[in-house]
């Protein structure tokens, strides 16, 4: 019974990188196509699903203090370990990273504790 093109792609969208790549390989050798025609049917059967997923380090950016710079400074202070003249620094230079390379995770704890602070963030 053949299958659907529908039910193949939902296959192919639930399959890793690796899966892909050696789908491709596989596709290459019994249909003796190059990888140029299998890659260009890959990434519209999955391959923006499979780079999204791959991001997994953060930035987190302070871009603005809000009214309350004092308590801002603090939660910079205790996220970062700064000193109290580089933690005023970097609030008084927004847009300003506050860490970069972070988890996914640790990005949302200190833009929950910044924002309670009264600061603006964003995670890029």
């Amino acid at each position: 019974m053949a299958l659907a093109k529908t039910e193949i792609l939902d296959a192919i969208s639930k399959m890793s990188v690796m899966d892909i790549v050696e789908l491709i390989e596989a596709m290459e050798e019994k249909f003796n196509v190059t990888a140029a025609v299998a890659v260009a049917a890959a990434p519209a059967a999955g391959g923006a699903a499979a780079a999204a997923e791959e991001k997994t380090e953060f930035t987190v950016m302070l871009t603005g203090h809000g009214e309350n710079k004092v308590n801002v400074i603090k939660v910079i202070r205790t996220i970062t370990g700064l000193g109290l003249k580089e933690a005023k620094d970097l609030v008084e230079g927004t847009p300003a990273v506050v860490k970069e390379g972070v988890s996914k995770k640790d990005a949302e704890d200190m833009k929950k504790q910044l924002v309670e602070a009264g600061a603006t963030v964003e995670i890029k």
